[in-house]
């Protein structure tokens, strides 16, 4: 590790514990900062209720930590809506939100988006399909943020068991993206995060004056693409991590971990272009990812006969990203 980086771990790295909530308190009375924390959902009826019960119940009503609760729905299907409002969130729809430019899939689309629909100087995002949440997530990335005006965003850290079907739990053993693709693209091209514990992480929080000034990516890339982007603004030392314990969540089968990965990595390659860093012609960028799963149907089969049948499926990775949200009209009129 660099020793910028071994240094920044040193000096930029908490506990939730070490900033008490009766402080934090302190703090955002002194300051009047408020807080919008924001869940982009999208098919979690089973897990959003319980998350949003948890932040208005600990963190609204009991301690006047959280100003603002915000449930944006990126169209799902189920009654992630529903089941959201009636748990005391604001739910805003993402077709509804800027409703000129017609929306783009993915979880970036979602967070640019929400900026618009929050007024909070700390806006902190939650996945929504976390299980046996803890207040700390949010309560413990903000501290920072309230207490330390050197600090523009933080990343939550955590254990993040892969808990499979059959009940078994891997204590360290999800996280494979982060694993595989996004910590060797940080430790080669960007050693400065090479600190962070966990890169891709949903659960951030960071100020509004950061945020507005920054692009989104408009998929998975999002977290590495706003991290990469931060340390570029305002340096590495305007960044921190927060321990908040163990994460439980919702695990993706490895295609779809697959696509997230090529999102990422292609993420990563339009900063290094952006920066003069990459050395390879246009050409040598394919921006597909072809996957393979066997195929079901009776099909004659090759001369082999029993050779099996594998069924390709082509997937676009795209590169769409947001501008900052400071550059769009709409938002100027309402901040």
């Amino acid at each position: 590790m660099l020793p910028q980086a071994a240094s920044w771990l040193r000096r930029r790295s908490w506990s939730a514990a070490d900033r008490p909530v009766h402080t934090l308190l302190a703090a955002k009375e002194r300051t009047g900062r408020t807080v919008s924390v924001v869940l982009p959902a999208l098919d979690e009826e089973a897990t959003v209720g319980d998350i949003v019960r948890t932040v208005r119940r600990e963190l609204m009503e009991r301690l006047p930590l959280v100003d603002e609760l915000v449930v944006v729905d990126s169209g799902s299907v189920d009654a992630t809506a529903a089941v959201a409002a009636e748990a005391g969130a604001r739910v805003e729809h993402r077709d509804a939100i800027l409703p000129r430019l017609p929306a783009a899939p993915g979880k970036g689309e979602v967070l640019w988006r929400s900026l618009l629909v929050t007024r909070g100087d700390i806006v902190c995002f939650v996945d929504a399909d976390l299980r046996e949440f803890d207040p700390a997530f949010v309560s413990g990335i903000v501290g920072p943020l309230l207490t330390d005006e050197s600090i523009h965003l933080v990343k939550a850290m955590y254990d993040r068991p892969l808990e499979t079907e059959s009940g078994a739990v891997v204590p360290a053993g999800g996280g494979r993206v982060t694993e595989l693709v996004a910590r060797p693209l940080l430790n080669l091209h960007w050693p400065e995060l090479a600190g962070f514990v966990q890169p891709l992480g949903g659960e951030y929080a960071a100020r509004r004056s950061l945020l507005e000034r920054l692009p989104f990516p408009t998929g998975y890339g999002v977290e590495l693409g706003l991290l990469v982007d931060a340390l570029e603004l305002v340096g590495l030392d305007a960044l921190a991590q927060v321990d908040v314990g163990v994460r439980h969540h919702r695990h993706q089968d490895g295609q779809a971990l697959g696509r997230m990965a090529a999102t990422i990595y292609r993420t990563a390659l339009e900063r290094l272009d952006r920066a003069h860093r990459l050395k390879a012609s246009a050409d040598l960028v394919h921006p597909q990812l072809t996957q393979f799963t066997r195929d079901p149907d009776p099909r004659p089969r090759p001369p082999a006969g029993d050779t099996p049948i594998f069924t390709p499926r082509t997937y676009e990775i795209t590169a769409l990203e947001r501008p900052p949200m400071h550059t769009v009209p709409e938002y100027a009129t309402r901040h």
